[in-house]
């Protein structure tokens, strides 16, 4: 039977149905209510007609039963219908706690898993809840009703009736709870190995050009056989196991039928039973059969979703990291950027993470995290430095200096440790996290665009974004130009990935997103690397409109982007080995800047 917490997963959903779930167990129960009393109704018709009784009698009682045949149908449709709707909704809203769960978890999480392994807990997972949610666990409820109903009918009928639908049910109950014990590890492995596929396959259908580049399609091939070849394995092993429960529970039922035709048929010789009566015994045995095939096939469906509710269960209750306090709020403006004495190293996936079930590879129990901490090199070391309000720093520094992991520490992707970071003068971590996501905006290097209209890219699906605050954007930043050469405007339909816009014009479009924030930091890294020059240029101008009046932090290659820096900071070894004035810098010919901008920055950066 399911665990503790899947009936606590169970109620937490079905909670906010309750309404529909009344009505939904009143027609399953109705349904089973005219399925009891119909082969009474036989069985009066059989004893009256070998009794003589008048045809007005049996007319009614045909007619009876039909009212009650069609009554049942009506009841078990409309039980069907409303079950699908509870279904439905309470694995949606378990697809959205679960989503925004990961969305919450910090990034050490996602860089330990691929996005095949989380799409497959939180569809496929809840997928399998889906019948579990109405189908399964109503339907095993109404199936011990009706079995409970049976076995009261047969006692009423005859005492050795009952004992004989007592024992049928025994053993096949105690064959199902025997599976039921063998089967959960069975689907649990099926359902890791169906994740550690489906991330496979996500990862390396998206890196196929590097994959082909390479030659490695030998590799992919003979590492997707593998994967195959473990799912089948797992399949076959639970499929198995519902061949031996079709096998066994059928046996029993057979020998059931023949041991209640046989008694039956002796009481009715020996004048202890009516035809009706031995009629209703055996129809009865027949309808145990019913639901206790239904239970099961119903014990696969339990296992496969009792493996999920675990696997969901883990995921719902990970705590970030990464504490929210919203103890303080950041001032409107430009803000103040402070670094004290900060460090950082990125923990191993074993060390910053705990094991869910199906992730790969190691022999934790599930949920528990590594006994001790494994962490790399630091890769910030007494990271001190202020910015003041409205003004821009240029960070510069050679690949692995750690200039874009300082950007992640200062809209709180991770936390320093040791060290704090300070913004418009409060912690980072006493912010909340929908402030400091309001007033800090990011650029990267590769731009999310998504299948969507050029209006729902810009203001990441925010419709209370009204258009003619992004025409003004647009028109602010120089954009429109680029704008009015767009076929249908801000209803101009972009393909996945940003398919028809180039690496430019996506940048352009991140820019926008960021400007309609009013953000009062710009993160910048090296927003405008690998362009053509024409559209470098237009990058370049609206780059200065999202910057004027706001503070900025901009990873910097090229010597266009450092110019409007007026601060140069840069790292070396994840330590800052020169900060200071831009201007002040250039004109010291000892300085590490001066003779990065005579080697050519590009050149000595790379």
């Amino acid at each position: 039977m399911p665990a503790r917490g899947t009936f606590h997963l169970l109620i937490t959903y079905l909670r906010p149905q309750w309404p529909r779930v009344i009505l939904l167990a009143a027609l399953l129960f109705g349904g089973i209510a005219l399925q009891l009393i119909n082969p009474q109704i036989i069985a009066y018709v059989l004893d009256a007609a070998a009794g003589g009784a008048p045809t007005r009698a049996l007319t009614v009682a045909a007619l009876l039963f039909i009212v009650f045949s069609v009554g049942k149908a009506v009841l078990s449709f409309g039980a069907s219908y409303v079950g699908a709707g509870v279904s439905w909704t309470a694995t949606n809203a378990l697809r959205i706690d679960l989503t925004t769960r990961c969305l919450h978890l910090e990034m050490p999480f996602h860089n330990a898993r691929t996005p095949g392994t989380l799409i497959t807990r939180i569809d496929g997972d809840a997928g399998e809840l889906g019948a579990f949610f109405a189908d399964l666990l109503i339907n095993l409820i109404g199936n011990g009703a009706l079995v409970l109903g049976v076995l009261v009918i047969l006692f009423l009928e005859d005492w050795r009736m009952g004992v004989l639908g007592v024992l049928f049910t025994g053993v096949t109950v105690a064959i199902l709870q025997t599976a039921q014990r063998r089967t959960t590890h069975l689907y649990a492995a099926t359902r890791e190995a169906d994740a550690a596929l489906f991330g496979f396959l996500e990862e390396h259908m998206a890196g196929t050009e590097d994959t082909r580049a390479n030659g490695g399609e030998s590799y992919v091939l003979r590492q997707l056989g593998l994967l195959r070849r473990t799912l089948s394995l797992a399949t076959i092993g639970a499929r198995m196991m519902g061949v031996y429960l079709f096998s066994a529970t059928h046996l029993v039922f057979v020998l059931a039928t023949v041991l209640g035709l046989g008694a039956g048929a002796a009481l009715y010789l020996t004048g202890q039973m009516t035809i009706g009566a031995v009629y209703v015994i055996v129809y009865y045995i027949a309808i145990l059969q019913g639901p206790l095939e239904e239970l099961r096939d119903q014990v696969h469906g339990l296992q496969q979703a009792t493996a999920s509710v675990n696997r969901v269960n883990e995921l719902l209750h990970l705590t970030p990291a990464l504490r929210e306090t919203a103890q303080a709020s950041l001032p409107a403006g430009a803000l103040s950027v402070r670094c004290d004495h900060v460090a950082f190293a990125y923990a191993t996936a074993r060390a910053a993470e705990p094991a869910l079930a199906g992730d790969a590879a190691d022999d934790r129990e599930p949920g528990a995290a590594a006994m001790a901490p494994e962490v790399t090199d630091a890769v910030l070391q007494d990271i001190a430095f202020a910015l003041a309000p409205g003004k821009v720093l240029g960070l510069l520094g050679r690949t692995g200096s750690g200039k874009s992991t300082l950007t992640r520490l200062l809209v709180r992707l991770y936390d320093p440790a040791p060290g704090t970071i300070y913004l418009g003068d409060h912690d980072l971590r006493t912010l909340a996290f929908a402030d400091l996501r309001r007033r800090v905006g990011m650029v990267t290097q590769e731009v999310q665009l998504f299948q969507a209209t050029l209006r729902e890219n810009i203001t990441f699906f925010d419709a209370s974004v009204d258009d003619a605050q992004i025409l003004a954007v647009l028109r602010q930043l120089g954009l429109w130009r680029w704008y009015s050469n767009q076929s249908q405007g801000l209803d101009t339909l972009l393909g996945a990935n940003g398919a028809g816009l180039s690496a430019g014009e996506a940048q352009l479009l991140a820019l926008v997103r960021v400007f309609l924030k009013d953000p009062g930091l710009v993160i910048l890294d090296e927003a405008s690397s690998r362009l053509d020059l024409a559209t470098e240029q237009l990058l370049e101008r609206a780059i200065d409109g999202l910057l004027a009046g706001r503070t900025g932090v901009v990873i910097a290659h090229r010597l266009s982007t450092v110019q409007r820096a007026d601060s140069i900071l840069i790292l070396e070894g994840g330590r800052i080995v020169e900060f200071g004035e831009r201007a002040v810098l250039a004109a010291d010919p000892r300085s590490r800047f001066a003779a990065l901008l005579q080697t050519g920055l590009q050149e000595a950066l790379a």
